[in-house]
């Protein structure tokens, strides 16, 4: 007779019915979905309108005109074979330098993540309050200071200019507190073990925990890829010579008339060709992205 009891109580469930008073839970749940994915296509509307724009002549780029007329595709044309320098050589120079600032910064961040995280040492705390108010400065307050550095150590000429741009961005404060954050949500137990196996901190670092932080990695992989991939402030500043421009400085070849006007459907066409890189890695790293982020709040 419990059997039965127990078997006709869980007939709803397996139905698929919501438990009893928690109707109002049901329909919180649907206008949060609705409401998400509304600002979810909200969110799309300026990457399709972009989309659109690439196959419209210029007059008809300045109307609200969904369907382009006429369908051209002399935007994507003027992409490829007009701009100076090439679009193959400035996806070429933002590739190196965020695939080398992304390297470095996974590299450095994990490091002095783990070192906040796990380490006892005098100052730790007064240090990464001093990594953490990095964010609060400008670059364009330490523009000058830096600059004079990069000049000093001969990082402003040829294609050292590279190495000054990588330099300034090898390393940020937000990377490391993600990092930290991470390594702190991680329990002892497995650095104990391993320092009962005889493991350093630093063995226990690279074949314990950073093989754990694998979300946190993604995170600030995808993060610093996109940062620098679309990073101008500094480019503009140490990148002077015009073969060593990353796109979002070639960007500024599509004005016209002097500078008084802009040539929306080329521009438009690179914008959504570079787009395209951080889309890719980011379908590739969603899911630890976001475990990444969610961890990294967790602990602190």
């Amino acid at each position: 007779m419990t059997n039965e009891v127990t078997a006709a109580a869980l007939v709803p469930a397996a139905a698929g019915g919501a438990p009893v008073g928690d109707r109002g839970a049901f329909w919180r749940r649907r206008v949060a979905y609705t409401l998400l994915i509304g600002y979810a296509l909200l969110m799309f509307v300026p990457f399709a309108w972009s989309i659109i724009t690439s196959f419209k002549t210029l007059p008809d780029s300045v109307r609200l005109t969904i369907v382009p007329q006429p369908f051209t595709l002399q935007a994507w044309e003027f992409a490829f074979t007009q701009l100076t320098p090439s679009l193959p050589r400035l996806f070429l120079n933002s590739g190196i330098i965020a695939v080398v600032v992304t390297i470095s910064n996974l590299l450095l961040a994990s490091m002095a993540g783990y070192a906040f995280a796990r380490l006892r040492f005098p100052g730790r705390e007064i240090l990464f309050l001093i990594v953490l108010a990095t964010l609060m400065i400008p670059d364009q307050l330490r523009l000058v200071p830096v600059y004079l550095i990069l000049n000093f150590l001969g990082l402003t000429k040829g294609l050292l200019q590279y190495g000054g741009v990588i330099l300034i961005l090898a390393v940020s404060g937000s990377s490391i507190f993600l990092m930290r954050q991470y390594f702190l949500s991680i329990p002892r137990d497995l650095e104990e073990a391993a320092r009962m196996d005889g493991a350093g901190f630093f063995r226990t670092f690279w074949q314990v925990m950073l093989p754990l932080a694998g979300p946190a990695l993604a995170a600030v992989s995808i993060l610093t890829f996109q940062g620098t991939w679309n990073g101008y402030f500094w480019p503009l500043i140490l990148l002077q010579d015009q073969d060593q421009w990353t796109l979002p400085l070639g960007l500024s070849s599509f004005r016209l008339a002097g500078g008084l006007a802009t040539n929306w459907p080329p521009l438009m066409a690179t914008v959504v060709m570079a787009t395209i890189p951080i889309v890719i890695l980011y379908l590739f790293f969603q899911r630890y992205f976001v475990e990444g982020i969610a961890a990294s709040g967790v602990k602190g």
